[in-house]
């Protein structure tokens, strides 16, 4: 016993000397940052752990490494960790200490970005649906019932993250409180409660906010370092950096974009290397410290896409891909961008610094036609409903994302306008189980002519989620579904039943072995063989619009208005052998197979 007591006492001070011996510091100099007392440069790269496979995040890492990034920035998602009220999930894609620590051990720093507002063409920008349940909150502000929220979110986040900050062994070299505030308020006590409930979370070492350039006075909390957005002329950077910063620096672009980012029925965004190599050089020749956004932006699967909305443009959700045109493209693949920047940050290391050489592209394949031999009409798959006179939106059925069906009974007989004030988002309107029209946010559509059959007609109006706004002063106006009233013929609908269908569990889906002539929006499934197993690109262009989940995953939405016409697959959600598929498919029930694909699709428009 004994030794056994003796063994684990050396294992122990084995432990801390290591520990001790791995300790780094981390400061603000003058002009640069100081890791160990010497000048450090940071050349980051963002990348964000839930739209990357997990199995997948030690490969990208080393893609970052070989383009000569020597930090990884993240945003952390309070709607991912926090699903339901005090209910929280670090498990799996969500592991955001397992990603940092897998950053470390494939020797890069990480900048955390982990304020509850993230904004990142992510779903309500970051924040949980159910907070508009709580009456009378008010995100980003001094709202004591927001703050409690917050409060208790960001101390969940530093159980887990805190402990891997520099100054405690880790590799978390800053983190950053709020997010582009200064273009949503101006409150500095707001700003300075963000500072105390991060170092009451543990975040006890640097601190600094990040702005776009016209909104940094607005946004930085004196005392931290102000970081920029959106600017990379080095004398203008230095300039606003040392003009909010007692004259001094260091010099941080917490955000240069090489490219943008796509919603649904615009041109995909792509810009040439060319047209950032020279700025990314001049900013790197400065000393100037830089994260790219995106390094590798991955794909926003699921529901989780969000959506700008601006007094003068539409609604406007975002696709599923983020390629964002990024130097590592969707699949995690070098692209030219990639090789260009490489040169130029390799130019920018001392003599002895070779790069790692740059991983080959990983395989992807084109599968055979796939053909689906269950077919089932969504109508004939509804679950329990909850009966309401007046619609109830998606936040009074406790429901996330995904899909409400409203239905009610109408007199026929008659043809009248159907007029759906405010939907959120996107609605199939069906007559007796046939879709007769669609009705689309985008396109501020709300209302529809019918023509009704004599009798009682059966009205059912699917509507989608389409995804939360993200950005702007919209934030406070979230909430989905049919979120005011519906009027026939100028007469309001009444005595709703709605089946809440937010698709987290197909296994309720009981499909069977007969094929039906649906006229509504139905559930396929079907399944394909791998003799192995690689990346691959589900081509639905010849589709309507819908989800697709292959082995239990959800790859996303597609919609045939584009510019995405392809879902990408990963080789790591793959079998060899037996694979399972399933779409939801709004618009073209008739269709009944697909392929994969070598390569995506995303810059084809069918307007």
């Amino acid at each position: 016993m004994k030794l056994k007591y003796l063994a684990l006492s050396i294992l122990f001070l084995l432990n801390v000397i290591n520990t001790i011996a791995q300790t780094h510091t981390f400061a603000l100099g003058d002009d640069a940052f100081l890791l160990d007392g010497k000048p450090f440069q940071m050349i980051s790269g963002e990348m964000h752990y839930p739209r990357v496979p997990r199995e997948a995040w030690r490969s990208r890492m080393k893609m970052a490494k070989a383009m000569g990034l020597n930090t990884i920035g993240t945003y952390v998602f309070w709607n991912l960790h926090e699903p339901q009220k005090g209910k929280f999930d670090f498990t799996g894609n969500n592991d955001v200490a397992a990603f940092v620590r897998i950053a470390r051990e494939e020797g890069l720093w990480v900048i955390l970005r982990p304020s509850p507002y993230v904004c990142a063409e992510w779903e309500f920008g970051g924040y949980p649906y159910w907070l508009q349940n709580e009456k009378g909150l008010e995100v980003r502000s001094k709202e004591p019932r927001y703050l409690k929220e917050y409060e208790s979110y960001i101390k969940e986040i530093g159980k887990q993250l805190a402990p891997l900050q520099i100054n405690h062994g880790g590799n978390i070299l800053m983190v950053q409180i709020e997010n582009e505030y200064g273009s949503y308020g101006s409150d500095k006590e707001y700003l300075a409660i963000n500072q105390k409930f991060f170092k009451e979370a543990g975040f006890d070492g640097l601190l600094y906010t990040c702005d776009p350039a016209p909104d940094l006075v607005k946004g930085h909390l004196p005392g931290l370092l102000p970081a920029v957005n959106g600017l990379d002329d080095p004398a203008k950077v230095k300039k606003i950096i040392n003009d909010n910063h007692d004259g001094k620096g260091p010099y941080y672009i917490a955000e240069w974009y090489p490219a943008w980012f796509d919603w649904w029925g615009t041109k995909h965004h792509t810009v040439p290397a060319e047209h950032y190599a020279g700025h990314l050089d001049s900013v790197l020749a400065a000393g100037i410290s830089i994260n790219m956004y995106m390094f590798h932006g991955g794909t926003t699967r699921g529901f989780m896409n969000g959506a700008n909305y601006k007094d003068g443009t539409p609604y406007e959700p975002q696709i599923s891909s983020y390629d964002y045109d990024a130097p590592l493209d969707e699949a995690g693949n070098a692209t030219s961008k990639f090789m260009k920047f490489r040169e130029v940050i390799q130019k920018h290391l001392p003599a002895s610094v070779k790069l790692p050489a740059v991983p080959a592209a990983k395989p992807a394949v084109a599968i055979p036609a796939i053909k689906f031999v269950h077919s089932l009409s969504l109508l004939n798959a509804l679950p329990a409903p909850k009966a309401n006179i007046t619609p109830l939106t998606f936040e009074d059925l406790r429901q996330d994302y995904g899909f409400v069906l409203y239905r009610s009974t109408i007199t026929g007989g008659k043809t009248g306008v159907l007029k759906l004030k405010e939907l959120r988002d996107y609605a199939v309107v069906m007559i007796n189980g046939k879709t007769v029209g669609t009705l689309d946010r985008r396109q501020n559509q709300d209302s529809l002519t019918l023509t009704l059959p004599a009798g009682k007609a059966k009205l059912d109006i699917l509507v989608e989620n389409l995804g939360r706004i993200n950005f702007g002063k919209y934030l406070l106006q979230n909430k989905k579904g049919i979120t005011q009233q519906v009027l026939f013929a100028g007469n309001e609908v009444l005595h709703w039943k709605m089946y809440s269908l937010p698709f987290n569990n197909l296994n309720t889906v009981k499909f069977g072995t007969a094929k039906h002539n649906s006229s509504s929006p139905s559930i396929k499934k079907g399944s394909f063989n791998l003799g192995k197993v690689a990346d691959t690109y589900l081509d639905l262009s010849h589709w309507g619009k819908g989800v697709v989940w292959v082995n239990g995953h959800n790859l996303g939405r597609y919609w045939n208005i584009g510019p995405q016409q392809t879902l990408y697959l990963p080789a790591e959600w793959l079998k060899k052998g037996h694979n399972d598929i399933v779409i939801l498919e709004l618009l073209k029930p008739e269709q009944n197979q697909l392929s994969g694909l070598s390569k995506p699709v995303l810059d084809q428009l069918q307007l």
